[in-house]
């Protein structure tokens, strides 16, 4: 077994090489240095955990880098590896994302490129597009389950000390940097997209001899896809996949020759193919041989004595009881996980001969490369960016090369649909070929069997994974729960008794830093005032879908579990793929920054997330037959309701001739679906503030959005113009807070001098302090969030809806209208005319003074206070009897 296999040595021998005038030592004996870099699917923390099992004296894990441009977001990855670094005792590895850097025009690399976006598309910043990507689901079955690993992360994984912080979270390039230039030579594994790795060996060609091998999980040489294929016999079955090389099962109409890793980043992937430093390579061929297995599946079930047993298996579990359909034992592979497998093999062979031997899988030298674009080359029809527009391409690349033919740019890309309905794109596929794009490689072909062949486990790798997995060698040290001795779940219900409950209200956000200032202040007004009813997130702006969880984390702190919590549509109005809805565009949202200031300090509340307590609820991706699920899974009654759900359950709520206040922070997606729906709820509706839009009051006067120069409008209107336009369509009554009067109350120094003046104060108040703190010194020290005022503005809202008259605000009347015709630069833009259009009620005027003076004034009242003030505090209740009132020793 590989964690029982030792190395002594007699003598340890070393060695000095002296190359381009730096030392170099390699000492033999010692142990092969790795370092992994991930999109943190589901199967690559399989491949992790697997690595961390093993013999420290001979395989020593070094460094993690979240790979950001594939299955994860930066935000909720990242936090993810440090927790499974901290259950398995392993705080010493590094770990990068992210980062600030760019590349400029004539192709010059700058420091720190956070990966979030493929090369060809990679610009200054990290704001872009899902070229790639989109093939991608965003919610259930992909990102959002991935984020949340289908909401066993928050439930399973404890929390360490080590978290994603703004400015001081170490970069995917630095970790790299740092890592391979220290030596003795390092090994690779790249199991996600390329865009890091690629990036490192651009711009770092003098580390390249630093680099012992790369092992890589991805690509699909000769291939053939066992799913979507068709009975026997069967006279009324479409074959889908069946035969092609490639897996993109979102795309195969368009593309059916790339595998998901290589597709996320093709040129990335050339670069790494083509560096000149040893590749191995485990593709489609050998992986489409080693399937989940129903026999390992109920071994693996039987088997689970370590913590990390247990999280793999969860996870595994619940990717087999979501999956859609009843093919799960022969279409789900042991992707990355099998290739640490045979990686970890072949170094451990490497000294016993020339030719690398492993356990796990047959090989094979192939003569192979990636495909970048689509011949003929030398085209000119816009869709390559590494020419279009350009006298000289990009990097210096030959005008007539591989490089320069026509880019897949979409799912439905024209180009790339063929008359026989097979896709002719080949973007991203792995092809042998001859001559100079030729690159010799080792290639795993097929999945070794068991060597004892009356096993019900059929591969090697099986009896291998198992092996590893529930060792107690190298083993995790608890788990959430096990972690506290007196752990309990609890969950705060207020009880209002006979208090007369006020104007019920629905909050609907998208879950920016700005919304969830507003969501505390809605909080602490009385409920005589505000009855919170619900709260419906809508991930189409922001924040990505799985930042739900920190709604919840934030009502726990409140005592407020009693509010439900709706998620909305995943994109915006007619960006979904008509053909497959759970994939489709990002036309709008890839205005949002990737990185800094924009989704990934969103979805991490810029760091302070994780200070909050944890909730009880979370999003999870149980389900029922009942919602649409092809089966129930073990706790549907865990499922995350949708939002027209949770609408549809207030207003059943509601006492007869009460009428609700929608108050909207986001992009109207959520809203619009209201009004679209035939539930018919509208007339429920007694009012709606929109916190959004912006009335220009001449040429100069632009709103926004900052990524889009060209563009006239507010975030919230452009990230969904379509449904701004329904909504302001409708019969609904709308007073609108626009951006003008939102810039009047967006002031750092005044609103924190306020909170900090206060007489009393409160967990939330301090809590808002710090966010706010943090957020001005941030504006201070980077570029990327100059904009963080934009937040600031959208509190206007919450405090209108308080209802206090000092404010002396004061409204003017106008007909306006959204554009929303596809044209980018006028998409979300408010027209304002005489007579036509929508009569809108506008605030025009507010009492800043007053304004900062209830903000603070509100947050710092002890009434409808935290029950918890932090996950300290709710760590300390846990390490002590319940009666107790110092922590236990």
């Amino acid at each position: 077994m590989l964690l029982q296999k030792q190395f002594y040595w007699g003598v340890l021998v070393v060695l000095v090489v002296v190359i381009g005038g730096n030392l170099q030592t390699v000492v033999e004996g010692s142990p092969r240095r790795i370092l992994l870099d991930t999109d943190v699917d589901t199967d690559d923390f399989f491949a992790l955990l697997y690595l961390l099992k093993l013999n420290r004296s001979e395989f020593q894990l070094e460094a993690v880098t979240v790979n950001a441009n594939a299955w994860t977001n930066a935000g909720h990855a990242v936090n993810q590896i440090y927790d499974l670094l901290y259950m398995m005792g392993r705080d010493d590895v590094a770990v990068g994302v992210g980062g600030e850097g760019g590349i400029l025009e004539d192709g010059t690399i700058l420091p720190n490129v956070g990966g979030y976006l493929p090369l060809i598309d990679q610009g200054t910043t990290t704001a872009g597009g899902c070229r790639y990507r989109q093939a991608i689901p965003v919610g259930p079955g992909g990102r959002l389950d991935i984020d949340t690993n289908f909401g066993i992360r928050k439930a399973f994984l404890p929390q360490g000390s080590r978290r994603y912080s703004p400015l001081r979270q170490p970069t995917a390039q630095q970790v790299m940097i740092d890592k391979i230039s220290a030596g003795p030579k390092i090994t690779v594994f790249v199991i996600g997209a390329h865009t890091n790795f690629a990036v490192f060996l651009m711009n770092n060609p003098h580390l390249k001899k630093n680099v012992e091998h790369i092992y890589v999980m991805g690509g699909g040489v000769r291939s053939k896809n066992p799913t979507g294929c068709c009975p026997k016999n069967s006279t009324s079955c479409v074959p889908e996949q069946c035969g092609d090389p490639g897996n993109l099962f979102t795309d195969y109409t368009s593309n059916p020759y790339a595998e998901f890793n290589i597709f996320g980043d093709p040129f990335a992937a050339y670069q790494v193919i083509h560096s000149g430093i040893p590749v191995t390579l485990v593709p489609l061929d050998a992986t489409n041989t080693i399937p989940i297995t129903q026999n390992f599946y109920e071994a693996f079930e039987k088997s689970q004595t370590t913590y990390e047993a247990q999280y793999t298996f969860k996870s595994l579990k619940m990717q087999h009881d979501t999956w859609f359909d009843d093919q799960f034992f022969t279409s789900y592979f042991m992707w990355d996980s099998f290739t640490s497998g045979v990686a970890v093999s072949i170094m451990q062979n490497s000294h016993k001969s020339s030719h690398p031997e492993n356990e796990f899988a047959e090989m094979e030298y192939m003569n192979i490369t990636v495909i970048t674009s689509n011949e003929p080359y030398g085209v000119s029809d816009g869709s390559n960016p590494f020419f279009h527009g350009h006298k000289v391409p990009k990097f210096n690349l030959s005008k007539n090369g591989v490089h320069s033919g026509h880019v897949q740019n979409g799912l439905r890309d024209p180009f790339c649909i063929a008359k026989n309905g097979k896709g002719k794109c080949k973007d991203g596929y792995t092809t042998e070929v001859t001559g100079s794009e030729a690159v010799r490689v080792l290639v795993a072909t097929k999945a070794k069997p068991n060597k004892d062949a009356a096993s019900p486990l059929n591969r090697e790798f099986f009896k291998s994974f198992l092996e590893v997995i529930n060792s107690p060698q190298q083993t995790g040290k608890f788990n959430f729960t096990t972690q506290f001795p007196f752990y309990k779940e609890v969950t705060y219900i207020p009880n209002f008794g006979n208090t007369k409950l006020g104007k019920p209200v629905v909050f609907d956000m998208d879950m920016s830093t700005g919304d969830f200032l507003a969501l505390l202040y809605l909080l602490k007004v009385p409920v005589e005032v505000i009855n919170l009813k619900a709260i419906l997130a809508t991930p189409t702006g922001w924040a990505n879908a799985a930042t739900i969880d920190v709604i919840y984390d934030l009502l726990h702190m409140m005592g407020r579990d009693d509010i439900p919590v709706g998620r909305g549509d995943l994109f915006a109005m007619n960006q979904s793929d008509p053909s497959f809805s759970a994939v489709g565009d990002c036309k709008y949202v890839k205005a949002i920054p990737h990185g800094g200031g924009g989704l990934l300090d969103s979805d991490t509340l810029y760091g302070l997330a994780r200070d909050l307590p944890r909730s009880p609820r979370r999003y999870t991706a149980q389900n029922s037959v009942k919602y649409g699920a092809p089966r129930d899974t073990e706790n549907p009654e865990l499922r995350q309701p949708l939002a027209l759900e949770v609408w549809e359950s207030v207003v059943k709520t509601l006492d007869p001739g009460s009428k609700i206040t929608i108050l909207t922070n986001g992009p109207l997606t959520t809203l619009a679906s209201i009004i679209s729906s035939e539930s018919k709820t509208i007339s429920l509706i007694k009012e709606v503030y929109i916190v959004g839009g912006h009335i220009s009051r001449n040429e100069n006067d632009k709103g926004n959005v900052f990524s889009v120069p060209s563009s006239n409008a507010e975030f919230n209107m452009f990230l969904d113009p379509l449904a701004a336009k329904t909504v302001f369509d409708s019969s609904l009554n709308i007073t609108l807070i626009p951006l003008g009067i939102q810039h009047r109350v967006s002031s750092f120094p005044k609103i924190l001098k306020r909170l900090r003046n206060a007489k009393k104060t409160t967990p939330e108040a301090l809590f808002i302090r710090r966010l706010l703190s943090r957020l001005y010194r941030l504006q201070q020290l980077h570029h990327s969030y100059y904009h963080m005022e934009t937040f600031l503005g959208e509190l206007l809202g919450a405090v209108l809806l308080d209802g206090d008259s000092h404010l002396s605000q004061s409204f003017k009347l106008k007909h306006m209208k959204v554009f929303a015709d596809d044209i980018e630069s006028r998409d979300g833009e408010i027209l304002i005319y005489q007579d036509e259009g929508k009569l809108v009620k506008v605030l025009d005027t507010v009492n800043a003074k007053t304004y900062y003076e209830l903000f603070a004034d509100r947050l710092s009242d002890s009434k409808q206070s935290a029950v918890l003030a932090s996950f300290e505090e709710q760590k300390k209740l846990w390490q002590k009897p319940p009666n107790q009132t110092e922590p236990a020793e």
